[in-house]
């Protein structure tokens, strides 16, 4: 086992990552921008080292910095978490190179999995169902000749995509121009490369994916399903749950079984996601996570398993702990994040001073997060302040501790999401279950009308 982890990241998911390390007997060591020096992840650890300044270019992806840092403390691993690092197989092959354990998987398979094109060809290749779709359009002429055929409403993803980032639905040739030019701006922007594909637009599809862990012995898990389908308008989740409501054995087993498969054909070994679209009997593969999501709470809640510590004994060569038949859910988990957002304007970031911060407890509650009365809250990261867990022994009773829990949240100083989230588990729509990705911006729109 390690003896020295380096977190390289911030937060809630380095809190997360920090904890499981100390629960392994691990030392860790975190990395801080000047902005970031007051927060709680550097408290935690047990050495600390400040890597730039606030914006990320100069600190959270300054990878002769963090290096440096994990040489300097005499770190043997380095976790990513999720974001920033966490898919750069370049980052990867650079940890090799000093020496240092990158807790993840192959290199060779990050940059497989992060180049959603290749991945869909690969996942084909295994007997996993695609989304109809093109190779890279590598231009607007091109992509308006592979639309005609495709046929409309189309997709268009950034190659290198995540986050909802350089996505746009474009429902006829007069939309594509545009919608091409932001797309591949904005995958440009945030990901270095503006590359675009095309694939079929799945009519209010249902957004769900499946929980891997594989270890250097061949071994591969399904650890059951989530449903991501409340999101943003930018395709961000908001809320996630295990299992997916209302899915039906058949489909359900399924999507385990091809998971599993897409899992071996890449000889997966660490933590990872395969996300699919369902409608109705259908259900299609869109991308692989090569990492740890922002929603794992939900299974871990539902299956009672770590899976950050399972990735870090994976990653020092050990095997799993556990085998599919072993797998036993109980219950439900619901997951809502607390973003210092204004859903009203498009769920648009807000910064600010936290001021009288109170976060939930009980039976059932578990709250992943960085937040306290004081803490300053900078431009430059994603919002996230707070996930909140909510389990019970079935869905309803799930949703009621969700609601209780966030009766009991207050975080002042900036807009949040509470509010929103409240309103979804008050909704009858969304109790009745099952709802599609067109379900949060249509609760908006409509209470913006309300209004």
């Amino acid at each position: 086992m390690f003896k020295k982890l380096l977190i390289a990241n911030r937060g809630e998911i380095a809190m997360r990552v920090n904890r499981a390390a100390h629960e392994l007997g691990i030392e860790t060591v975190a990395i801080f921008s000047e902005a970031d020096r007051a927060a709680l992840h550097v408290r935690n650890a047990d050495r600390a080292f400040c890597v730039g300044p606030g914006p990320v270019a100069r600190s959270y992806l300054n990878i002769p910095n963090i290096i440096s840092s994990a040489l300097i403390s005499g770190a043997d691993a380095i976790h990513p978490g999720y974001g920033f690092l966490a898919e750069n197989a370049r980052f990867a092959e650079i940890c090799a190179d000093h020496g240092l354990t990158f807790v993840g998987p192959a290199p060779e398979t990050i940059s497989q999995m992060g180049d959603k094109a290749t991945a869909k060809a690969i996942m084909a290749a295994a007997g996993v169902p695609t989304t109809p779709g093109t190779d890279i359009v590598a231009s607007l002429a091109d992509a308006l000749t592979a639309a005609r055929e495709l046929g409309y409403p189309i997709m268009l993803k950034a190659t290198a995509g995540g986050g909802g980032k350089g996505m746009r639905a474009v429902r006829n040739p007069e939309e594509l121009e545009h919608a091409y030019a932001t797309a591949q701006a904005e995958a440009e922007a945030n990901f270095k490369d503006g590359r675009l594909y095309m694939e079929r637009l799945i009519d209010r599809p249902r957004h769900i994916e499946v929980q891997i862990l594989g270890d250097t012995f061949g071994s591969v898990v399904a650890i059951g399903e989530r449903d991501c389908s409340v999101q943003k308008p930018s395709h961000q989740k908001l809320i996630e749950e295990a299992p997916a409501p209302l899915l039906s054995p058949h489909i359900r087993a399924m999507l385990l079984e091809t998971a599993l498969a897409a899992g071996r054909a890449v000889r997966y070994h660490s933590a990872g996601t395969l996300e699919f679209l369902a409608s109705g009997d259908d259900v299609y593969f869109m991308e692989m996570n090569t990492r740890i999501q922002v929603e794992h709470p939900v299974t871990e809640m539902l299956f009672g398993i770590d899976i950050v510590k399972e990735q870090i004994r994976v990653a020092a060569g050990e095997p799993l702990s556990f085998a599919q038949a072993d797998l036993a859910p109980v219950g439900h988990a619901i997951e809502c994040r607390i973003n210092a957002e204004e859903p009203s304007q498009n769920f648009a970031p807000a910064a600010g001073t936290l001021t009288d911060v109170a976060l939930p407890g009980g039976i059932g509650i578990r709250v992943d997060s960085g937040a306290y009365s004081g803490l300053a809250v900078p431009p430059f990261y994603d919002s996230l302040l707070a996930k909140i867990v909510a389990h019970g022994a079935n869905r309803d009773e799930a949703i009621e501790r969700m609601s209780a829990a966030l009766g009991d949240t207050h975080i002042g100083g900036v807009n949040t999401t509470i509010g929103i989230c409240a309103t979804i588990m008050r909704d009858p729509v969304f109790r009745t279950g099952g709802v599609g990705i067109d379900y949060l911006p249509g609760l908006v729109a409509g209470a913006a009308a309300a209004r």
